[in-house]
């Protein structure tokens, strides 16, 4: 299978080469010995070309689709996304206030502002977690709060509302939450707010989801119908022969494949990205884990309340049922 990929990337090297450089070098050894045997395989599989590297690592993410050093690319992506035509104008620093530790639940987060001003959130989530909707409505809340504070400090007296632009916020999902799965037959949910009479405001906040495993499901039934779509597949196939299909029909990926195996060519650098991936993925994992728990937690107690509800209910019945024999007693003993 490494000969699909070596035939497009021949600086791909053999596992025998990569197995030889970490076994020479202690500091290599003792990293791929922290890993369980699916881990090290899994290593030398996308390092091989035997799998396709995932484009969804925060560090081959980030370096594929870097705003600063290769703009173009993350503007023709945001532009597929957004429907309209999208240029960089700077990044902004992503120090957007998390709830509690939910930093660690986000293996990928840029913030850029565009061309006109307005804000645009990419997420890349590994597993989608709980409460999705008021989570995105919060840190977009966060964002445009930003915005209005920089804005008004730039503006001083000259000021006007007018001046703070839309906060779009992007969500992907390499595994996404339940609510997702009821509609299989679509890969991409875009929110707006709009009123229920007609009327028209520019209210500032819009929201698109991606759930990528959702699009799996889509394209390998139907194939890649467009150029979104293979921006898609490019970011969540980690199949060789896909990758293959991929490059072959919109070429411009090769060169961005290129760019990940040549990175691959520093061992150390991609073991310790490796590294790193695994340990946000166990404490997004745990993460995931007690917020289902809470959730299920919180769904007993809802129906212990519901159960106490009845209860008191009935035992009110009871009361009023007494009294009123009471009554009926006391007016037949007259």
């Amino acid at each position: 299978m490494a000969n699909i990929l070596q035939k497009y990337f021949p600086m791909i090297r053999t596992r025998e080469e990569v197995w030889q450089e970490i076994s020479e070098k202690e500091k290599l050894l003792e990293i791929y010995r922290q890993w369980n045997r699916e881990q090290q395989e899994e290593f030398l599989d996308f390092c091989t070309g035997n799998k396709g590297i995932k484009i969804l690592y925060d560090a081959f993410f980030k370096e594929i689709l870097n705003p600063e050093s290769a703009p173009e690319r993350l503007e023709e992506f945001l532009s597929l996304i957004l429907e309209q035509k999208v240029k960089i104008l700077k990044v902004l620093p992503n120090d957007t206030v998390r709830i509690a530790d939910e930093s660690s639940l986000v293996i990928m987060d840029i913030v850029i502002e565009m061309e006109d001003h307005s804000i645009a959130n990419v997420e890349v989530q590994k597993i989608g977690y709980l409460f999705a909707g008021q989570r995105s409505a919060c840190y977009s809340a966060d964002l445009l709060l930003r915005q209005y504070k920089r804005v008004k400090g730039e503006k001083g007296k000259t000021f006007s509302y007018r001046d703070i632009k839309k906060v779009y916020t992007i969500v992907l999902y390499e595994k996404s939450p339940r609510e997702f799965k009821d509609f299989p037959k679509n890969y991409i949910h875009r929110f707006s707010q709009k009123s229920d009479t007609g009327v028209e405001m520019e209210l500032l906040q819009e929201y698109v989801y991606i759930p990528l495993d959702v699009f799996r499901d889509i394209v390998h039934n139907k194939g890649i119908r467009n150029k979104l779509e293979a921006w898609l597949e490019f970011l969540s196939t980690d199949s060789p022969e896909e990758i293959a299909e991929l490059v072959e029909a919109y070429p411009g990926f090769r060169k961005l494949y290129a760019e990940v195996y040549s990175l691959c060519l520093n061992v150390e650098r991609v073991m310790e990205m490796f590294s790193k991936e695994l340990q946000e993925l166990d404490r997004n994992t745990v993460q995931y884990m007690i917020d289902e728990m809470q959730e299920e937690i919180d769904g007993k107690q809802e129906e212990i309340n519901e159960q106490r509800r009845k209860l008191d209910e009935k035992e009110a019945l009871i009361l009023s049922l007494q009294e009123e024999i009471k009554q009926l007693k006391q007016e037949h003993e007259k």
